[in-house]
């Protein structure tokens, strides 16, 4: 990997970040599928189709910056193997629902990091549409983790997923 430039980090993170979201979009219908909570399912399928549209975005930027770098990301492989355990794990729906959790929100905070780098790099090129498009979905991001915790703690009732895996 060649990093003498800002520009070639850039061009870095994008093809990190398009690895990533593809592997996503293999990876959540079976999230999806594996959730019993009515409301985590339909949160894993309505995050699929926006990362769906993250794909679009990173490669309108490809577009936009002439790169067609390829890359496998590392970190995202990790994530969604350990989430793969969860999938496959027996036990009470609470609990595994619980777990799902989980396993989304660290990848959901992967993300954030990563597209935070992105915006800021897009920023410091003046690459003002690829900055655009990466608040976009780093808002997205930051609002699929916050759904998430909802319905974890239930918010203001109290009643969500990691109360019923208490009891």
């Amino acid at each position: 990997m060649q990093m003498q430039t800002l520009n070639d980090l850039f061009e870095h993170e994008i093809a990190d970040l398009y690895s990533a979201e593809q592997q996503l979009v293999e990876a959540l219908p079976k999230m999806a599928s594996a959730a019993s909570d009515a409301k985590l399912r339909k949160a894993f399928e309505h995050h699929l189709e926006e990362t769906r549209d993250h794909v679009r975005r990173l490669e309108e930027i490809r577009d936009e910056i002439g790169s067609s770098k390829t890359e496998t990301c590392a970190g995202m492989k990790g994530l969604i193997a350990e989430g793969e355990k969860t999938v496959k794990a027996e036990g009470d729906t609470a609990v595994k629902d619980a777990a799902l959790i989980g396993a989304a929100q660290r990848v959901e905070h992967y993300e954030i990091a990563a597209y935070g780098t992105a915006r800021t790099l897009a920023d410091e090129l003046g690459l003002g549409e690829a900055k655009d498009l990466l608040d976009q979905t780093l808002d997205e991001e930051s609002n699929a983790d916050t759904l998430l915790t909802k319905i974890a703690t239930g918010g203001m009732m109290k009643s969500g997923i990691n109360k019923q895996a208490a009891t």
